[in-house]
C-alpha cells in the first residue's frame, strides 16, 4: 500500500510564500513523476509542475517565475515553492506520483489535497 501525505497548506497575504511538501511512504519499490495539480473552485484540476526521477522539470506557464517544484529522492518527497503569491492561486493543491510498489505493479497515486489561500 503506498500513501502520499501533503503539508505546508495554510492563509498567506498576495506577495507572499509558501512551500509545500509531499512524502510518499508505503510499498515502494520505485517513485517515478512526482508532481503537484490544484484545483479551484468551479474550475477542472490543472497541472502546476511535475518533476521526473532523473530531475527534469515542467512548470505550467501560470506560474513560471514564481514557483519552483523539487524532490529529494532519499526522503521520497516532492517540494513546491511557491512565491510571489497571487489571489488567482488559491485552491487546493494535489500531490501526485507515479509509483512502481513491490509488486512491480506502476500505478498513480494522489495526496488528500491541502488547501491554499491568498487573500488580504
Amino acid at each position: 500500500q503506498v500513501q502520499l501525505v501533503e503539508s505546508g497548506g495554510g492563509l498567506v497575504q498576495p506577495g507572499g510564500s509558501l512551500r509545500l511538501s509531499c512524502v510518499a511512504s508505503g510499498s515502494i519499490f520505485r517513485i517515478n513523476t512526482m508532481g503537484w495539480y490544484r484545483q479551484a473552485p468551479g474550475k477542472q484540476r490543472e497541472l502546476v509542475a511535475t518533476v521526473t526521477g532523473g530531475g527534469s522539470t515542467n512548470h505550467a506557464d501560470s506560474v513560471k517565475g514564481r514557483f519552483t517544484i523539487s524532490r529529494d529522492n532519499a526522503k521520497s518527497t516532492v517540494y513546491l515553492q511557491m512565491n510571489s503569491l497571487k489571489s488567482v492561486d488559491t485552491a487546493v493543491y494535489y500531490c501526485y506520483a507515479s509509483i512502481m510498489d513491490i509488486s512491480r505493479l506502476t500505478g498513480a497515486y494522489w495526496g488528500q489535497g491541502t488547501q491554499v489561500t491568498v487573500s488580504s
